[in-house]
């Protein structure tokens, strides 16, 4: 066993998970697992720099995950950073702070390309669907705040795509209202649609066996449409759910003012102001697949790019 701390700090979220690797299975067993809030990336898509707050926000919750990994013995750290810190013209600074916070580890944040992160992001998603005989090929999407992925593969990945919708990107962009009005929503689709578009240039949607949806805007979604009394995991990995089912629980989600959204149960204080987004992006791509590909339902995984960078670690 080899014990392990991946990190994926995103647009909207910044992960930890700490696991033993059974390096002969690849199996992980979880012995923390959570998820903050910082928004690194509001404002990004805009100003093009990180804004001194969020940079605040997130490089001291890296430096609580670092004393959380030295606490629990980790041998190895790996810390992913994606969309926005791809794109702010400040990054530098935010490598330099996530350096200093783990200088027990000798680690500094990596920006992955949208390659390296759609293929971290199949890795993690499709194990359990495998343990699960749930054949391939698969369409894997994984929905973030700033980019959103698409990867086609089986054991490996075939085709992979990164395009920049995310729920927090489109929510800025075009989401101002609450509830969105149906003018702002149209807009917000021809982004969406067009990068649909490019996507499908790189990955054949026709022919998949099963599209797999990650994210925390995905697995919210998942739980309106279960109508979940509290936020849990356990009926919301590998659940498989009618694309009709899903689609009106986006259109749900959508619609609803931030009051309304903040009220359900299941809902993250912190994603209460874009899910609408993610909602929507959802919705697109789950309307489009079905047309290409005529798949009649869809899986929602709990594992992603994070168990993909804990497994990359072993």
């Amino acid at each position: 066993m080899t014990r392990v701390g991946a990190i994926d700090c995103g647009t909207n979220s910044i992960r930890l998970l700490i696991a033993d690797v059974d390096r002969g299975s690849g199996s992980l067993i979880d012995l923390v697992r959570r998820m903050e809030v910082v928004r690194l990336g509001y404002g990004v898509d805009e100003t093009g720099v990180i804004a001194p707050e969020a940079m605040a926000r997130t490089v001291g919750m890296a430096r609580e995950y670092a004393f959380q990994c030295m606490d629990l013995d980790v041998e190895r750290v790996r810390f992913v950073a994606t969309s926005a810190s791809r794109d702010a013209r400040n990054a530098a600074e935010f490598v330099v702070g996530v350096r200093d916070a783990f200088a027990a580890f000798g680690v500094a944040p990596e920006v992955v390309t949208g390659h390296e992160e759609a293929s971290l992001s199949f890795q993690g998603a499709t194990g359990d669907l495998r343990s699960d005989d749930i054949p391939g090929p698969y369409l894997v999407v994984d929905l973030g705040g700033g980019s959103t992925e698409f990867v086609r593969g089986t054991d490996d990945v075939e085709q992979a795509r990164s395009v920049d919708v995310g729920c927090v990107r489109m929510t800025e962009r075009h989401l101002p209202s609450d509830p969105p009005t149906s003018r702002e929503i149209a807009a917000a689709i021809v982004d969406i649609e067009a990068a649909i578009d490019q996507a499908a240039e790189d990955v054949d949607f026709k022919g998949i066996s099963a599209l797999v949806g990650l994210s925390g805007s995905i697995t919210t979604i998942t739980a309106q449409s279960l109508g979940l009394p509290a936020y849990d995991p356990g009926p919301i990995h590998l659940s498989r759910l009618p694309v009709a089912d899903l689609t009106a629980a986006c259109s749900e989600l959508l619609s609803m003012t931030r009051a309304h959204r903040a009220a359900l149960p299941f809902m993250h204080e912190g994603r209460v102001d874009v899910i609408g987004a993610g909602a929507l992006i959802w919705r697109c791509i789950l309307q489009r697949v079905a047309r290409d590909a005529g798949v009649v339902d869809a899986i929602a995984s709990e594992h992603d790019i994070l168990d993909g960078i804990a497994l990359s670690l072993a």
